[in-house]
């Protein structure tokens, strides 16, 4: 997708969990849920069933150009209220 960019602190924590950019992917091109937060960024979650079937929240600010993925993580929260 040429028009959503990683920041800095999206790579490092893709590598510092285990986070494989496919799943990044997919994640965006076919959430399971996706929110809005209090911040005005996309939330979109889907269950990796690779990782133990974990939630993968990948959060997006839409609102600049090129779209840019802000951090991703497993969401324990999540988890939980499955």
């Amino acid at each position: 997708m040429a028009d959503i960019v990683f920041t800095t602190h999206a790579r490092a924590a893709m590598a510092e969990r285990n986070i494989k950019e496919e799943w990044v992917w997919r994640t965006i091109e076919s959430p399971k849920r996706t929110e809005v937060g209090k911040d005005a960024n996309t939330h979109f979650l889907k269950t990796i069933p690779e990782f133990d079937d974990r939630i993968l929240r990948v959060v997006v600010n839409k609102n600049i150009q090129p779209n840019r993925i802000v951090t991703v993580f497993f969401d324990r929260r999540m988890r939980r209220k499955r």
